[in-house]
């Protein structure tokens, strides 16, 4: 995410009359994260909600933080564990940043016991980190090899230098488990297989990479790459996988939302364009900013750069619904599952008595019940102005949103 800038929005109904965007309230939110010293340098990215087998409404929302690590949480949004990020392997190195997590239900690990992982994305070090999830105690335990390779670089002076790993989306099918993964600043995704090693531990093996275009032909005939710092491409951030279809959906910032097969193997299309594509941009290195041109009119219409978190909603009968964090206007963008993924609404997370979602990185949904708490099932958003903060600090926090705040107005089934 780029910094933004954001105003506190008023509270208003749940349907704004003048701009017919559906506003679902949060009826929770979990405790203030501050990037900071005092506050660990926790900033807030990605959530994950992990579903207890037995007793639902005992889930967990697991959320990125950065190099604040990795903090769990319960359906009511009360902290229930912090894990800290690795520190840094050596004086001149990174410490561990944790970016995106998702989860895997049932790997089968080197013991012979089944178990529900969290698999992390530590842009910091360029590895994957592998926690496992306990239902008895609702407690985290790193399962993360010693031995587990770098993703994208070979060496940890190239770590230094280079990009890592950045974005994660995880996969299963009959022959294995996967984690994609995108690197920053790059257009690249890799396909990387999860395996048990010896000791209960997993480890990952990359076994592709796919590269999304970073420069496009516009109907004029002409050519455009979206404006970024010298040495930056359009990078992927935002990433599910349709586990009823094996394809991937990745959002790359400044472009839009790409279609794929999950395994790589096949053309993407780009399913749907952000307001800002095709429009001209100029680097200004004194502001490190870029001042936009003219907009020659070849953008969509829902999505407004960047284009972040993707989360599906599963529906009965194979239908269902694909959401995505238009980060530019504080908005969610909804679209169908099949394979024409039409445009059907747009909601944004406002309204009631908690502050509402602005800048929103990642999301995900869950439509089963989880307890009594949430019958409907439950949506989370990242919020990257948490309000009211403490004074210049930079606050992020998670809201939580009951399902059917947005499923029943926008007439969801």
């Amino acid at each position: 995410m780029r910094p933004l800038l954001a105003a506190a929005l008023a509270i208003t109904t749940w349907l704004s009359p003048t701009s017919g965007i559906t506003e679902a309230p949060a009826d929770a939110e979990t405790p203030a994260l501050f990037d900071d010293e005092a506050g660990g340098n926790a900033n807030g990215d990605d959530p994950a909600i992990w579903v207890h087998p037995t007793r639902p409404g005992r889930s967990l929302v697991i959320a990125t933080a950065k190099e604040g690590g990795l903090y769990v949480y319960d359906l009511t949004g009360a902290q229930r564990q912090h894990i800290p990020a690795p520190s840094a392997p050596g004086p001149d190195d990174e410490p561990g940043r944790f970016n995106n997590v998702d989860l895997v239900y049932g790997f089968r690990l080197s013991t012979g016991a089944g178990a529900d992982l969290a698999v992390v994305s530590d842009r910091g070090r360029d590895h994957l980190r592998i926690y496992r999830i306990d239902p008895a105690t609702g407690q985290l335990t790193d399962l993360t090899d010693p031995a587990v390779p770098y993703v994208f670089n070979s060496t940890q002076e190239q770590v230094n230098e280079a990009e890592t790993a950045y974005g994660l989306a995880t996969w299963q099918d009959r022959t294995g488990t996967f984690a994609l993964v995108s690197r920053r600043h790059q257009t690249r995704i890799g396909l990387a297989r999860l395996t048990a090693t010896a000791g209960g531990r997993v480890s990952y093996t990359l076994v592709r990479t796919l590269d999304l275009p970073a420069a496009f032909t516009l109907p004029n005939g002409t050519s455009w790459t979206p404006c970024l710092e010298p040495g930056e491409l359009p990078q992927v951030e935002g990433m599910v996988v349709d586990r009823d279809r094996d394809v991937l959906y990745a959002a790359q910032e400044d472009v839009g939302v790409w279609r794929m097969r999950a395994d790589l193997t096949g053309p993407p299309v780009l399913m749907d364009k952000v307001k800002e594509y095709g429009r001209p941009g100029t680097y200004d290195p004194g502001t490190e900013e870029c001042a936009p041109g003219p907009d020659p009119g070849y953008g969509g219409r829902r999505l407004s750069a960047d284009a972040e978190g993707l989360t599906i909603a599963y529906g009965d009968d194979g239908d269902g619904y694909l959401l995505a964090s238009s980060q530019g206007d504080d908005t969610f963008a909804v679209y169908e599952r099949e394979s024409g993924n039409r445009y059907l609404a747009q909601f944004r997370v406002h309204g009631g008595s908690i502050d509402g979602a602005q800048t929103s990185d990642g999301a995900m949904v869950v439509t089963t019940p989880l307890g009594s708490r949430y019958p409907d099932g439950l949506l989370v958003v990242h919020d990257g102005v948490e309000t009211p903060g403490d004074g210049e600090r930079e606050a992020t926090n998670f809201k939580f949103v009951d399902w059917d705040e947005v499923s029943d107005p926008l007439d969801l089934d």
